[in-house]
C-alpha cells in the first residue's frame, strides 16, 4: 500500500493513506508531532481522520487546467487519481505543507 509522508514546513507531521473502504482516505499525525495543524480541518489530535472520498484538503494541493492537463498526459495517470497525482507533485506545493511519497527504511 502506497503512503504519502505529509510535512509542515519540512517537519514530518503526519501520513496519508487510501482506506480500506474503496475511494476512502486516512490521514493520521504522528504521535510525537508538537506543530501547529496541517489544516484548520484537521486540528492536532490523536486518533485519525477519516474521508469516504480523497480529503478537500489534499485535493486543494493538486494542479488544475493546463498544469493538470499536462501532468495527466506526461505521466499517464488517471484524471480521478488524485492520490497518485498528489505523490507526483506534492514534494513541491505552495505553502507550508508538502507531500511525498513514504520511503520504507531499509
Amino acid at each position: 500500500m502506497q503512503i504519502a509522508d505529509v510535512f509542515f514546513q519540512d517537519i514530518l507531521a503526519g501520513q496519508l493513506t487510501p482506506s480500506q473502504t474503496k475511494g476512502g482516505f486516512c490521514f493520521s499525525y504522528l504521535p510525537d508531532y508538537t506543530g501547529p495543524p496541517i489544516s484548520q480541518t484537521m486540528p492536532v489530535r490523536n486518533g485519525s481522520f477519516e474521508f469516504e472520498s480523497f480529503p478537500p484538503f489534499f485535493d486543494g494541493l493538486l494542479p488544475e487546467g493546463f498544469q493538470l492537463e499536462a501532468l495527466l498526459r506526461q505521466r499517464k495517470l488517471d484524471r480521478n487519481d488524485c492520490f497518485g497525482q498528489l505523490l507526483l507533485v506534492g514534494a513541491d506545493t505552495v505553502g507550508a505543507v508538502s507531500v511525498r511519497e513514504h520511503l520504507e527504511d531499509d
